[in-house]
Formats: structure tokens, C-alpha cells, sequence
């Protein structure tokens, strides 16, 4: 009976050449040579957006530790009721950020 768990990459955690020919291969038997790329561009996508949703929960939250609120219509305004950013702006701006990440980590 083994009562000691053995590590799946045992050196350094990390996978080394091996180990990652054998989990592409058993990643295209499940799912076929024609689907990765689809499947590695919707992974892609869905990170870019959970990305640019953290962000603009970040902005959200920096603003408010300065006094701001949200309103109802999604604007951020100040003690006075005066809006400082509206929502198409911080729309603008969280596209605009993610476009920067997105190319900067493109071209390392």
C-alpha cells in the first residue's frame, strides 16, 4: 500500500520535453488536430476578457478608495454628485488597457 503521494512533474514542478510531447499528444487524441487551435483561440479570448473585467474592478475599486461612488447608470461620481468618469469612458479606457497588455506581451 502506498502511503506517500508521488509528485505527476518530480523534478522542479515544472514539465520538462517529455512530459509535455506526452500531454500533446493525449490533448490531441481528445480532442482532435483540427479543434486546438480553436480551442486554444476561445482560451485566449476568455482570459483577454476576464483580464479586462479584473481591471476594470480595480479601477472601480482605486476610484472609490478616493471618495468616488457608482451610480446607477454606472457612472463614477464624486461627494457632490458631479460625474467623473462615465461608463462608456471607463469602457474606452479598460479596452484601451487591455489593447496595451496585449501587444506589449506580444512582442516579448
Amino acid at each position: 500500500m502506498m502511503d506517500t503521494l508521488i509528485p505527476l512533474f518530480p523534478v522542479g514542478g515544472m514539465p520538462g520535453g517529455t512530459e509535455l510531447i506526452v500531454i500533446l499528444l493525449i490533448a490531441v487524441l481528445l480532442f482532435g488536430a483540427n479543434k486546438i487551435p480553436k480551442l486554444a483561440r476561445s482560451t485566449g479570448q476568455a482570459m483577454g476578457e476576464f483580464q479586462k473585467g479584473r481591471e476594470q474592478v480595480e479601477a472601480e475599486l482605486e476610484e472609490m478608495k478616493e471618495g468616488a461612488t457608482v451610480d446607477d447608470d454606472g457612472n463614477i461620481v464624486d461627494e457632490d454628485g458631479e460625474i467623473l468618469k462615465t461608463e462608456a469612458e471607463r469602457e474606452t479606457e479598460a479596452s484601451i488597457d487591455s489593447s496595451d497588455s496585449s501587444s506589449s506581451s506580444s512582442s516579448n
